[in-house]
């Protein structure tokens, strides 16, 4: 579970971070290093936690995007 408050109006916001489903495989790499911005769900795919990322944030979500086998996570602007 991610920490309370980590996703405040107050975070500087710049970038978004998406899951084609379609494509994932559910291998989990992307929440073993981007636990802060990612995190299994039930059946253990990958759920992004909040729509924007934090600039505190963004080199997680970039680690998550690069290590995804299949490509399947996109950081957008």
């Amino acid at each position: 579970m991610r920490p309370r408050g980590l996703f405040t109006r107050r975070n500087k916001v710049s970038e978004r971070l998406k899951i084609d489903r379609a494509v994932c495989h559910g291998h989990g790499l992307c929440y073993s290093v981007a636990p802060e911005i990612v995190e299994p769900d039930e059946q253990g795919d990958p759920v992004v936690l909040a729509d924007s990322i934090p600039e505190q944030f963004i080199e997680l979500a970039r680690e998550a995007v690069n290590v995804c086998p299949e490509r399947a996570i996109i950081l957008e602007f």
